[in-house]
């Protein structure tokens, strides 16, 4: 059976990763030995086939001497898209039936309703267990994930998101493709919405380094072979329905300027 495509978000989150393990000069190896992840996992985890775990991230980060906050959105971000790649989990143990008691032993009756009491306490702890969050998730929180949690919803919402980014601030969860524009080069550009934060941005992906894209001012340069390789966007402006958005392509070659607009409903 043939594996989803990752989506953008999680390719871009792992040309990230891949970007900051160049940066350390580390191999694989030495990765996996600084670090409490395996080699194997970190190949699937710079390779974009497994999402990897909030602790992952935070430690190559921290390795690499670059801020985590970009990267653990880019996370979440790949996470909310639901289409990111199957994460590990660990094998369950097989389970053992209680061995019921002989026929003809004495107060049978007794010790069948022992048993079903204890059946039913080992069924109530393994869904207990079951239902714990992921341990990739839980081992060793950071300090600051402990001292402030992190909301689920979005971080700001119309003025309060002008100029932020749409990943960090999560307004980029689910939004809305208000226009997709295939540009003279061949790159692709679309003016996205979020109808809960009241913003609007442009990404464009299939780009050359050099290539950028604007709206209302903002601009966003394509800067490396990771941007190409997977997405750029601009920061938001706040948008309020009726209005009538224009967004813009700008060729690396210095060529014409494209633009293409869409209305919000």
């Amino acid at each position: 059976m043939t594996s989803p495509a990752p989506s953008p978000e999680s390719t871009k989150l792992a040309a990230a990763l891949r970007e900051l393990k160049d940066r350390t000069g580390l191999s694989l190896a030495k990765l996996a030995a600084r670090t409490t992840f395996s080699k194997s996992s970190w190949e699937r985890y710079l390779n974009g086939r497994t999402l990897p775990p909030r602790q992952a991230v935070q430690e190559l980060c921290r390795l690499a001497d670059e801020p985590d906050g970009r990267c653990l959105a880019l996370r979440e971000l790949a996470k909310s898209e639901g289409s990111d790649p199957p994460r590990e989990t660990p094998p369950t143990p097989p389970l053992e039936a209680p061995t019921p008691p002989p026929a003809d032993h004495r107060g049978t009756r007794a010790a069948a309703l022992l048993t079903s009491i204890s059946a039913a306490l080992f069924a109530a702890v393994l869904l207990t267990l079951l239902l714990l969050p992921d341990q990739d998730e839980t081992t060793q929180p950071s300090a600051s994930a402990t001292a402030s949690p992190t909301p689920t919803g979005p971080h700001c919402r119309d003025t309060a998101c002008e100029g932020e980014d749409p990943a960090v601030t999560r307004c980029g969860g689910s939004p809305e493709t208000l226009v997709e524009y295939l540009t003279s080069t061949g790159a692709s550009a679309q003016l996205r919405y979020s109808r809960v934060c009241g913003t609007t941005w442009v990404r464009a992906w299939g780009t050359r380094i050099g290539d950028g894209v604007e709206l209302r001012g903002r601009t966003a340069r394509v800067r490396n072979r990771a941007d190409a390789d997977t997405y750029v966007h601009t920061p938001m402006t706040a948008t309020g329905p009726g209005t009538v958005v224009q967004g813009c392509f700008l060729p690396a070659n210095g060529g014409e300027k494209e633009c293409f607009n869409a209305k919000v409903d």
